[in-house]
């Protein structure tokens, strides 16, 4: 079954678009089979694979029931991103939240409609919307984890106790499940001390939940958007590109330790009920 990761902080500008559709194009690149829906009403993600997203198949008419997901699926005919689909997202979703507010269960509509695309991929990623309203709350119940990047500066530090208030919250009255997959630094600059005193608070408080790579300033990462292209097609030797390449590794590497782990243990537990 797949794994599905929401990429989270209701702080603009921290990078989390850019998390989003790096990292599943990486993913893909890796041989992983992955789903990149787009919920934010921004359509960042669907305009920066290329995808125009005026259209009647999105995750818009998902969530409102009109079709299924596996009705909205964008695939990609690039050789290294054919194991990258999208649900692409629109400015219609805007007013989503208001819409769903009459739905019984409205925390939980994203979850039952990816729950049959599950065992497809090896990973789905949810780009949310820079808030904590009910899109993200769908994301998150939808979600077994959280990538929370944090931009390298004082007052994205200052907001991710919303974020983690509101992943608790969650937690406890929708998902049990929920985890945090990993806190990722963008926009690093090593040189600035700032910088540096961002990622040591963020080591000390989520220690080995911080992945090993930082994503840096760099204007490749900046422009790919507007060539509707993920780094890696439109400058796969920038620093930015090799950081999200890593980030990618390190997500696979984590839950391949994790998968194994627990084939190990189910092992050990069919040998003691047998014994």
């Amino acid at each position: 079954m797949g794994k599905v990761i929401a990429v989270a902080n209701q702080k603009g500008g921290v990078g989390k678009t850019t998390t989003a559709v790096n990292v599943a194009a990486y993913l893909a690149t890796f041989g992983k089979l992955t789903l990149l829906i787009d919920i934010d009403p921004q359509s960042n993600a669907t305009s920066s694979l290329g995808v125009e997203p005026n259209s009647e198949k999105t995750i818009y008419e998902v969530l409102l029931g009109k079709i299924s997901a596996k009705d909205a699926i964008v695939s990609f005919t690039d050789p290294y991103l054919n194991l990258l689909e999208l649900i692409p997202a629109k400015i219609e979703l805007v007013g989503s939240e208001y819409e769903l507010i009459e739905f019984q269960g409205r925390e939980r509509i994203l979850r039952g409609a990816i729950e049959s695309l599950r065992n497809k991929y090896d990973y789905i990623l949810i780009d949310c919307p820079p808030s904590l309203g009910l899109l993200t709350v769908n994301a998150l119940t939808a979600a077994d984890s959280v990538l929370i990047p944090v931009q390298c500066e004082y007052l994205p530090l200052e907001g991710l106790g919303q974020l983690l208030n509101t992943i608790k919250i969650v937690k406890e009255r929708l998902n049990p499940k929920l985890d945090i997959e990993g806190v990722l630094l963008t926009m690093y600059d090593s040189r600035l001390r700032l910088s540096n005193e961002v990622a040591d608070e963020i080591k000390r408080y989520f220690r080995d939940r911080v992945f090993e790579a930082k994503i840096p300033r760099n204007i490749k990462l900046s422009e790919a958007p507007s060539h509707g292209k993920p780094i890696l097609l439109y400058d796969a030797k920038s620093p930015g590109a090799i950081s999200y390449a890593m980030v990618a590794e390190e997500i696979i590497r984590r839950n391949e330790k994790i998968e194994k782990s627990k084939g190990i243990q189910k092992q050990e537990m069919t040998k003691s009920n047998h014994g």
